[in-house]
């Protein structure tokens, strides 16, 4: 089915570039980086093949995961550490390491991508307001004094 193909092509095209942008601001690169490496990993996915329903791209994790590499490295070191954790997961897929993760609880699953979710919108806080980050973790603390404390 030629036709599906190609709008799911364009749907995902659409949808990846200002996630691509996105993320690579976080990473703290330039956005041209962050669209580059996103098309090459669509070609390579298509080439090498995927599954059904398998997402291939940038994630969130990943962004900010490679935020200290990059200030303290520059982007330079980033192709070598991309590369490096795919051969880490070749490794982990050959040793069927994911079968561990029936041991690992939902609750904890949920919780990690929570904790994702806030770390992604923390670190965004400053672009938006233009405000550091450390003013507002000085007011979230405030409140959890003033909310908690009078509890016990």
């Amino acid at each position: 089915q030629p036709g599906k193909n190609i709008l799911a092509g364009i749907v995902v095209a659409l949808a990846l570039i200002p996630e691509a942008i996105a993320f690579s601001i976080i990473a703290g690169v330039d956005p041209r980086v962050g669209l580059y490496a996103s098309f090459i990993i669509a070609v390579v996915t298509a080439v090498v093949g995927g599954r059904a329903a398998m997402i291939s791209g940038a994630t969130g994790a990943v962004a900010l995961l490679v935020v200290p590499l990059v200030k303290d490295h520059g982007v330079e070191y980033l192709l070598a550490a991309t590369i490096l954790m795919g051969i880490i997961q070749l490794i982990l897929g050959l040793l069927k390491v994911g079968r561990l993760m029936k041991f690992i609880p939902h609750s904890v699953m949920i919780g990690f991508v929570n904790a994702l979710g806030i770390m992604i919108f923390m670190s965004q806080i400053e672009h938006i307001f233009g405000i550091s980050i450390s003013t507002y973790i000085y007011v979230i603390v405030t409140l959890l004094i003033v909310y908690i404390i009078p509890r016990f």
